[in-house]
């Protein structure tokens, strides 16, 4: 079983920039893929952003074509912590923004794949 729980949400402007961070307990993280997905008001959620299992030196990463270029995703086996870097943020980045942990060593683009989920945290982008 894996424990997840997001912060860094908040509220910024178009332009600016906030870091989401996601702290694991429970199972080794470093076993397994991690992504992040945001849900919108009224919206369905979709993926962001995806990392394979890392021993540090070799991530696979993957992102949504809309964050490509403004969004960066790692992870801190070490600490047991993965991140979300988002730059250039716009008001249609806002939604609540979760992370997610997959049994497996490979990245998905799709939600069902994922295994352990956090509550999510506020991203708000105004204009």
């Amino acid at each position: 079983q894996v424990q997840l729980v997001e912060s860094g949400g908040g509220l910024v402007q178009s332009g600016g920039s906030l870091r989401l961070s996601c702290a694991a307990s429970g199972r080794t993280f470093s076993s397994y893929a991690m992504g992040w997905f945001r849900q919108a008001p009224g919206k369905e959620r979709e993926f962001v952003a995806a990392i394979t299992w890392s021993d540090g030196s070799n991530d696979n990463t993957y992102y949504a074509d809309s964050v490509k270029g403004r969004f960066t995703i790692s992870r801190d086996n070490a600490k047991n912590t993965g991140y979300l870097q988002m730059n250039s943020l716009k008001p249609e980045d806002t939604a609540v923004y979760y992370c997610a942990a997959r049994r497996s060593l490979r990245l998905s683009v799709i939600d069902r794949a994922y295994d352990y989920w956090g509550q999510g945290t506020q991203v708000t982008v105004s204009s």
